[in-house]
This record gives structure tokens, sequence and C-alpha cells, in this order.
């Protein structure tokens, strides 16, 4: 799934950054390519790609069979990461993904 990155963020992220950003939140993150890859409780593996100073693509598989208190904090991590690495809230994110269906974009 594509994600905007917020104006100004990209800094934030460049180089090294989003592998050290993905590594303090997942504990793990190696180079594959171009992307960066990792894993954390219910996210069996989750692939980033920087696509530009304004997007990224990040796609994740998850086992829908852990624990609840896995999945829970499964859940606070990735929302960490991804206001980490956009620069967005989930409240923010939720808003421009909203925006973007009724424009007929996704």
């Amino acid at each position: 799934m594509e994600y905007d990155i917020k104006k100004g963020h990209y800094p934030s992220i460049e180089g090294d950054l989003l592998k050290e950003i993905m590594s303090s939140v997942f504990g793990n993150a190696k180079a594959e390519g171009d992307k960066l890859v990792s894993s954390f409780g219910a996210i069996t593996k989750v692939e980033v790609k920087v696509l530009s100073k304004t997007a990224m693509d990040i796609s994740s598989t998850t086992d829908k069979t852990a624990p609840i208190e896995v999945q829970t904090e499964t859940v606070k991590q990735w929302n960490k990461f991804l206001e980490q690495a956009t620069g967005f809230t989930s409240k923010e994110r939720s808003k421009r993904l909203q925006k973007k269906a009724k424009e007929g974009k996704l």
C-alpha cells in the first residue's frame, strides 16, 4: 500500500534513518535490494520501499492466529512505525486515505 510522506519529513528518513527507525520500533531491519524488510509480533514480514520524497510503499503479512495480546502490541508498534516513517499520525493517515477513496485514487 502506498503511504504519503508528510511535507518536509523526508530528511528524517533518508539514507539509513528509515532502517534505524525500523530497527528501533520492530527490533530488526535489513536491506533486501531497494527494500527494507523486518518482522515483529503478529507481523511475519513487512517490506518498505521509499518511492519518492512524498511517498513510500509498505506491504505486510500478518499471522491472524497470533494471541490477542501479541496482536494488540503489534498494532501499537505498527502505528508508532508509520507515524515515525511518514510523519502523519494514525488519524491524519486515516483522513488522507478517506479523501483518496472519495476521489477514486485507491
